[in-house]
């Protein structure tokens, strides 16, 4: 492990899953497969649930077509997943859709090695911790109470996505989750993502931000800007505004 940047006075950590926590492989090769292979039975099937029929009403808002059928939407829905569009219904569906094929135990989500050791770290340190995904709320409960270690839903203080936050790229988003977990002053907001859009936007807001820089992910080449970058989290010290001790992560 080498130490590569430190952030001081942090109340909370929010946490991108995608590229950051997780594999965006894992989510591209399984889960998406996963869910394209259910849209179907789903919308047939299920088109009275609250939950699916407010998502299928947000495909035909967002299409402009109000009597689109169940045929329609479900091929929106792919479109939209051949394009890694990050569409509030189509992540609500994916996440029921997911959370069923958790609770069933056809999935468990996937955590970079480093990643565990170092939630649990600035968990026990006074940090909360957060998560704030394109990924639907749902699905983001799914992930971390089916994990290859167990439920790890006790580490995390709440879930934020695209439809009780916003837009991952708008500082605005960043500014209803500051209020939201109660923060006054959102220097204590440390964000950690592979996304410069994100980190811009949650700079923008006021916030701390770490880019998240591993081989392999998507936005590895591309890099993280301006920002301070880490290439797992063992790599980054934070210290707790409440016990002013480092809580440096180690494995």
């Amino acid at each position: 492990m080498t130490l590569r940047c430190a952030v001081d006075d942090i109340d909370a950590v929010v946490l991108d899953i995608e590229g950051t926590t997780s594999a965006t492989g894992f989510v591209v090769d399984v889960l998406y497969p996963y869910s394209r292979s259910r849209f179907g039975a789903l919308l047939s099937e299920r088109s009275g649930d609250p939950e699916v029929a407010r998502a299928v009403a947000q495909v035909r808002e967002l299409i402009g077509d109000p009597d689109a059928d169940a045929v329609l939407v479900e091929k929106t829905l792919n479109t939209w997943l051949d394009e890694d569009r990050k569409a509030t219904p189509l992540k609500t569906l994916q996440g029921v859709i997911w959370s069923e094929g958790f609770a069933r135990g056809d999935l468990v989500s996937h955590f970079y090695d480093d990643v565990l050791p170092a939630l649990r770290t600035w968990h026990a340190a006074g940090l909360r911790l957060y998560v704030y995904s394109s990924g639907s709320v749902a699905a983001q409960r799914a992930w971390f109470t089916n994990s290859p270690e167990g439920d790890l839903t006790s580490l995390v203080s709440g879930f934020y996505d695209t439809e009780n936050a916003g837009p991952k790229q708008e500082p605005e988003s960043y500014r209803r989750i500051a209020e939201a977990t109660g923060t006054t002053d959102p220097s204590h907001l440390l964000f950690l993502s592979d996304r410069p859009g994100e980190l811009d936007a949650a700079l923008a807001a006021g916030w701390r931000a770490v880019g998240i820089r591993r081989p392999g992910e998507p936005y590895f080449e591309q890099g993280v800007g301006d920002h301070a970058e880490a290439g797992a989290f063992d790599e980054i010290s934070i210290t707790s505004t409440t016990s002013n001790a480092s809580s440096r992560s180690t494995t």
